[in-house]
């Protein structure tokens, strides 16, 4: 793949879930390449959200120190986008244009600031195409 893409929350937690190894497998091969080719990406929406899930919602929740080791080995190399005042104005014109909800539409804005051609989710339209961001469920 050579150009960038945007990995949504879950990606990342289907990585955990043992129920559904089909999911974790497909997961974990996008972070890999992710990782390997140096064109994945993620905000810091996407960091919050995880260790949000890994804490409260995994079987076996993430104690500080996983997370700790997690989010240096697995997310610091993909964290290119931050909370900005520019990053909430493009989520408010992505909103109105494009009817998402606000966390949606952060996603969105984040993955067109960091000029990602592809955002790979399961929660938004698989795919639609938004201003040159085409969504790709990688699940189907």
């Amino acid at each position: 793949m050579s150009v960038r893409f945007f990995l949504d929350t879950n990606i990342f937690a289907y990585t955990f879930d043992t129920k559904a190894p089909a999911k974790a497998k497909r997961a974990t091969q996008l972070i890999r390449q992710a990782a390997d080719t140096g064109k994945g990406i993620v905000s810091y929406q996407v960091v919050q959200e995880f260790f949000n899930v890994a804490f409260r919602r995994f079987p076996q929740p993430m104690n500080v120190a996983e997370a700790e080791q997690y989010l240096i080995t697995v997310f610091r190399p993909l964290l290119a986008i931050q909370s900005s005042p520019a990053l909430y104005v493009e989520a408010f014109r992505v909103t109105a244009k494009h009817r998402l909800s606000w966390y949606d539409s952060l996603i969105v804005a984040a993955a067109l600031q960091a000029q990602c051609s592809r955002l790979y989710s399961e929660d938004l339209q698989h795919g639609r195409e938004l201003e040159g961001l085409r969504i790709e469920n990688p699940f189907l």
